[in-house]
């Protein structure tokens, strides 16, 4: 099986996390807003410091969250303190998920997908159809290709069939839509990259 090269831990440790911005994303509260996904049973991989799942979680998500970087989960229990909500937090490796119970209503992830896709993307599926069962949905918020500005320090990208192709074996698309990520700081530049949010169900 590939390895993730990346150490995760260390860029929370020097704070190399252009992705971490502190707030929740915007395009995730959009979801919310417009009803696109309900509270229900959750699960966020690669959750980071954890502002996305204590985001669910004020509003009535029954959220677990997950992060391979063990500093980063450290900050998200405290987040969630101070925030007084209840969510989950367990430190592991997305490719080899823990036994988490029955399966999730919803999966959530920002900039997961998209990296996996490129160390073990079979991996993956094996984590999502662990993680899922039929009529469960997945809300994926990835790089996009169409971005021109790519070389600015972004995220990895991906075309849209590419993604549909990828996460066909598990997923119909239920809706994708392109935004821009919001609060990515590479270097002390702020860049707001092209991105697909792509929700899909569990067939």
């Amino acid at each position: 099986m590939p390895e993730d090269t990346i150490n995760w831990n260390e860029r929370y440790v020097t704070k190399d996390a252009p992705w971490d911005s502190g707030e929740p994303s915007q395009e995730l509260q959009r979801m919310v807003d417009q009803g696109l996904i309900k509270p229900s049973r959750t699960l966020e991989l690669g959750c980071g410091t954890g502002t996305n799942a204590v985001f669910l979680a004020q509003h009535g998500f029954d959220v677990t969250a997950i992060d391979v970087a063990p500093l980063a989960v450290e900050q998200a229990k405290e987040k969630a303190k101070r925030a007084n909500v209840k969510a989950k937090f367990l430190q592991g490796d997305v490719l080899k998920l823990p036994d988490l119970g029955q399966s999730f209503a919803l999966v959530f992830d920002r900039g997961v997908y998209h990296h996996l896709r490129n160390v073990d993307l079979f991996g993956f599926l094996q984590t999502m159809a662990k993680a899922t069962k039929p009529g469960s949905l997945y809300l994926t918020l990835a790089g996009n290709a169409n971005d021109v500005r790519s070389d600015e320090g972004g995220p990895p990208v991906v075309h849209a069939h590419d993604l549909c192709k990828e996460l066909a074996p598990l997923f119909d698309l239920v809706q994708l839509r392109e935004f821009h990520f919001d609060g990515v700081a590479v270097e002390g530049r702020r860049i707001q990259p092209l991105a697909w949010s792509a929700l899909l169900r569990r067939r």
